[in-house]
Formats: structure tokens, sequence, C-alpha cells
């Protein structure tokens, strides 16, 4: 429960976040789009524009960016009433609005009859302001072919494949992420049905023949208390061995999952018994308990302690019969099991540390640690082993099963979703930002004065439009319809004025008074 609380805290954290960022860069994109369609009061692009008109642009197109978050179709509609201004510095951000709206549409017939409402009425505005301008036909369509394909096509097909991609995306991440838990699953099935059959076969099999064993080895053991006495000893060790190996068994059994363990192996109880066994087997040996009991404990943990214990007195039995012996477990936060016998007349014999290694990987398998060595001319024996152990299928095992991967979410960036979103990118934001660049680097080096020579040089009638804007750009809108201002090169008190028809030919020209 608590795991699950902090998943949900985690979630809904990064929630809030993403929202915070949402919020973030909306703020940003609003900003951004205000000041880009105010640099047209500095810098006018192509025909000028008066400031208020410049201004309500500016402010219109900033606007249209939280609305595109609250209301996306919306706003790809709204976008139209700005071809009606000649601000293009208003109308090149738009297309972030038409790529956002673009991608919330989640049928084609809907977003195609989205796009061609807005392409119809981007077109009416366009046209009424041409119009206003005394544009020609041709100049119009031009403009309003450009602003359709950059401005309005691309950013919307660009959204739409975005956002077409992002639901099939969470499919695949949702059918991955059930694929692997699923082959975890197999796996731990198959493992668990592996270990029940070679629990099933040593049970019926190996147990039967250790059973076998034992009673014969009772048998025998009473007869040669009455017929050779002198191989009652050999008999009862053959007997009590045969005991040891069905317990061993029974442990091992336990351990593979098809058995429960003794219900007080490894407690306090327990131990004793151990400890006692051992004494009345004549070695000395002595307990010190510390902290609680292990009697509810995990079966696991219980077993490890009296291997543990059983096993260390065990080696004292071969190797040092005649030293003493401190058994000491410490029960806290984790399990202290030491066994420490001391200095040893008998000569100490090699043994093939099989028992020990086995101990080893035994408390490897819950957790813990071991380690085994001299001591104080004597031998220790020492593992520390956790409370509460670890999943079996968390520990080294061999061929253990990792737990499945999380499944890679949406918002983290990979190698093709970067490469795949630099190319939507640049299909529907090179063109805006490439244009909006274009026209600035026109307004900054574009001419808004001329020398009164260049302006003698120009003949009513034969002048063209077209011609004098692409040396001196547009100028100032002047008052009369048709007509540009230009500042008079070295003179801060005088300007010209020309005035062009419809086929854009010189139609007057005349020097005024600022």
């Amino acid at each position: 429960m608590i795991e699950d609380r902090w998943r949900w805290g985690r979630e809904a954290g990064a929630a809030m976040m993403i929202s915070v960022n949402v919020k973030v860069r909306d703020g940003l994109w609003a900003a951004g789009a205000l000041l880009f369609g105010l640099v047209t009061l500095l810098a006018p692009l192509g025909r000028p524009v008066e400031s208020w008109l410049v201004v309500a642009s500016a402010v219109w197109a900033a606007a249209l960016v939280p609305i595109s978050a609250r209301w996306p179709k919306w706003a790809m509609v709204l976008t139209a009433p700005l071809h009606a201004v000649n601000n293009l510095l208003a109308i090149a951000p738009t297309s972030l609005v038409i790529f956002r709206a673009a991608r919330t549409v989640r049928s084609q017939a809907q977003l195609w009859a989205l796009l061609a409402t807005t392409a119809a009425l981007q077109a009416g505005f366009s046209a009424l302001n041409a119009l206003r301008a005394g544009d020609a036909l041709d100049e119009y369509l031009v403009e309003t072919a450009f602003t359709t394909t950059f401005l309005l096509v691309f950013p919307a097909v660009s959204g739409a494949l975005l956002g077409r991609r992002k639901p099939l995306t969470q499919v695949l991440m949702e059918r991955n992420d059930y694929l692997e838990h699923a082959r975890v699953l197999t796996a731990s099935t198959a493992r668990s049905d592996t270990r029940a059959h070679i629990a099933s076969e040593m049970h019926d099999m190996l147990s039967h023949r250790l059973r076998q064993l034992t009673a014969h080895a009772s048998s025998l053991e009473d007869s040669a208390r009455v017929q050779a006495p002198e191989l009652r000893e050999q008999v009862e060790l053959i007997r009590k061995t045969s005991a040891v190996a069905m317990d061993e068994l029974r442990e091992i059994l336990g351990v593979l999952g098809t058995i429960e363990a003794d219900e007080d192996a490894g407690t306090r109880a327990d131990v004793e018994r151990l400890v006692a066994a051992s004494v009345g087997a004549g070695v000395s040996v002595s307990l010190e308990w510390s902290g609680s009991d292990l009697a509810d404990a995990d079966a696991r943990l219980r077993r490890a302690v009296h291997r543990v214990v059983r096993e260390a007195l065990t080696n004292v039995h071969k190797h040092a019969p005649s030293a003493r012996t401190r058994v000491s477990v410490d029960v806290g936060e984790r399990v202290r099991v030491e066994v420490v016998n001391g200095p040893s007349s008998e000569p100490r014999g090699g043994g093939t540390r099989r028992g020990l290694i086995g101990l080893e990987e035994r408390v490897g398998l819950i957790g813990g640690s071991f380690a085994a060595g001299p001591s104080a001319g004597g031998f220790q024996v020492l593992a520390d082993l956790p409370l509460h152990p670890v999943a079996q299928e968390e520990t080294g095992a061999a061929g253990a099963v990792a737990e499945a991967p999380p499944p890679i979410t949406a918002d983290i960036l990979t190698v093709p979703r970067v490469v795949g979103s630099g190319c939507l990118a640049l299909l529907s934001v090179v063109p805006a930002l490439g244009t909006a660049f274009v026209l600035i680097i026109v307004a900054i080096f574009s001419r808004g004065e001329m020398s009164r020579q260049e302006f003698d040089s120009f003949q009513v009638s034969v002048a063209n439009k077209e011609e004098i804007t692409e040396t001196h750009g547009f100028g100032v809108l002047s008052d009369n319809a048709g007509c540009y201002r230009y500042h008079v090169r070295d003179s801060s008190d005088r300007d010209f004025e020309l005035c062009f028809d419809r086929q854009g030919v010189l139609a007057a020209k005349k020097e005024l008074a600022r």
C-alpha cells in the first residue's frame, strides 16, 4: 500500500510538473508572438500598415496561443482575420497554433474540413487586404498560395502525423509491457514447474530409498545388539546418518517449495535442541541469544539459521570435538549468526569445504553475507542475514529472470523519436520561421530613403513600382491611396511621395515637407 501511494504521488507530481511546464511554454510562446508581431512597427515588411493595426494583429496572434490550448479548433479558424492586415510577422507564429490544433484532431475528415474552412477564410481576408491595397490579381494569388501552403497545410499535416503517432505509440508500449510481464510470468511458471518435477522425483524415489535404509538400519541395530555387540556403534552410526540424510532431503524439498519447513526450524527452541544434541555428544557448546525469537520470521530465514548452526556444529564434531564452542544469535534489524570454536588438541584435518560452500550459496539466496575461516587458533563461521529476505526471483540464482523493464513513456526522448520529431519540425516550423527571418532581413536592409538624384530619375508613366520597391522598399504609407513616402537622404525635414496606379506604374511624384 505504501508503495502504491508513493507511485501515485510520483505520478501526480510528474503530471503537475508537466502542466506547469506547458503553461510556462505557452506564456513564452505568447510573449514571443506579441514581440514578433510588434517588430513591424520598427521595420515595416512590405506595404506600411497603420500602427494600431500592427498592435492589434500582434495582440491577436499572442491571444491565439492560450486559446489553442483550450479550444484548438477555434484557434485554427481564428487565424484567418490576421490575413486582413499586412503584418506577416504576426501571421508567421500562427503556424505553431495550427500545428498544435491539428495534433488534437483524430478524424482525418474533420481535419481536412477544418483546413478547407480555414483556408477559405484566410483567402477571403487576404482578398480584402489586396483590394484595400490595390494589389494585382497575380500578386494576390501568389501570396495566398504561399501562406496557405507553408503557414497552414504544412503545419497541419505535421501536427496530424504527430497526433496520430502518439496514441499508436501508447498502444505499442502497453502491448510491449504486457508481453514483457507475460514473458517473466511464463519463465517463473516454467521454473516453478521444473522445481516441482525435480522435488517430486526426489520425494518419490530418493525419499523411499532413505526410508528403507533407515528401517533396515534400525533392524540391523537390534540384531547387532544381541548377536554382534562389537558392531553396535557402527550400525547405530549408519542409522543416524540415514536419519540425517532424510532430514536434509526434507530441507532441500522445502527450498524447492514443495513442502513446508518445520514450524520451529531456526527458532530459539530449535537452536537450543541443536546445542543440546552437541552437548549430549560430548562437545562443550554454549548458546548466546539476544533479541526476539524468530518464531514469526520468514521460513527461508529460519531455514538458513538452522542450517548455519547445524553445519557449523557438525564441522566442530568432525574437526574439533574437544574445543570449547560458542553459538551466538543476535536478532535486530538483521540476524547475525556466529559459531566460534577455540583451539583443539586434535590434529586439524583437511575437508572438502562443500558444506561451507553450500551455506554461502544458501545465505546468498536470501540476500545475506557469509564468511568462514580460522580465528584465534580456532575456526569461525559467521552469517549476516536480512530479517526480511528478498524475493527468491530477485536473487542471484542461476537462470533467474529479471523483472520486466518499465515501458518507455511518450515523454522520454530516444534517438528515433528525436530524428522523427526533427523531421516533423522541419516540415512545420521551418517554413514559418524561415519566412519570418527572411522578412526581418528584408526590413532591416531595405532602404526607406532615396537621394534627390534618384527621385529625379524616376519618370512618371515609365518607372515601375517593383523596380523602385526592390531598391528602396515601400517607405511609409501615405495618406493618399497607393502612395508611399520616402525620406530625403541628407535632409531631416523633406520627404518624397510616389504614387502608383493599379498596374504598378508611377502615376505621380512630388516633394513634401514633413
